[in-house]
Formats: structure tokens, C-alpha cells, sequence
């Protein structure tokens, strides 16, 4: 995994923050692979609890993930009970690494 540990710390303090204690942070994509090099941050934010308004969560995610890491390309996906399964959720998990 390609993320320093303070990296590692931020993001699981900002879902926290966010979307409360029981949220659950899954890296994906090439920065799980330590052969690669660069490549943006593919983040998988999960919580049990229903998320009322999406794009306000998604946006408050993603500033304070700047806010932490600098200003850097992040790709955030939020999936909640209500979140239809998709592809790309189920790649994530399968291949991610939970943080």
C-alpha cells in the first residue's frame, strides 16, 4: 500500500469527522499495488447508517481530504444501506485494503 501512515490517519480521522466512528475506509486501485508509481487516491467510504444528503457528504469528504492530505487527485465513493451495488463497489471491495 502506497500511503504514508500519518496519509492512513487523516483519511480515517476525516470519515470519522464525516460519517461517524463506525465509518469503514477502503483504499483501491494502483496505489494498493507497491510496484506502481504515482496514480491517484481511490477511497471507498462505507457506513451502516443511511447518508441524508449524498452530495453534501461527498463534498464535506472530499474538501476536508484536502484540507489533510493537500491538493492532490482523489477519487471519493460513498456507498450507505441505500446505495444500489454497482461494479465499482464491488471491486473496491474485493480488491481494496480496508484502512
Amino acid at each position: 500500500m502506497r500511503l504514508a501512515q500519518d496519509q492512513v490517519h487523516a483519511i480515517k480521522s476525516v470519515a470519522q469527522r464525516v460519517l461517524g466512528d463506525d465509518a469503514r475506509v477502503i483504499l483501491f486501485g494502483s496505489r494498493t499495488d507497491d510496484a506502481q508509481r504515482g496514480g491517484d487516491i481511490d477511497l471507498l467510504f462505507e457506513t451502516p447508517h443511511p447518508v441524508g444528503n449524498r452530495a453534501t457528504a461527498l463534498g464535506q469528504l472530499y474538501a476536508s481530504l484536502i484540507g489533510e492530505l493537500g491538493d492532490r487527485k482523489i477519487d471519493v465513493l460513498l456507498s450507505d444501506p441505500d446505495t444500489p451495488d454497482a461494479p465499482v463497489l464491488r471491486i473496491a471491495r474485493e480488491t481494496g485494503v480496508v484502512l
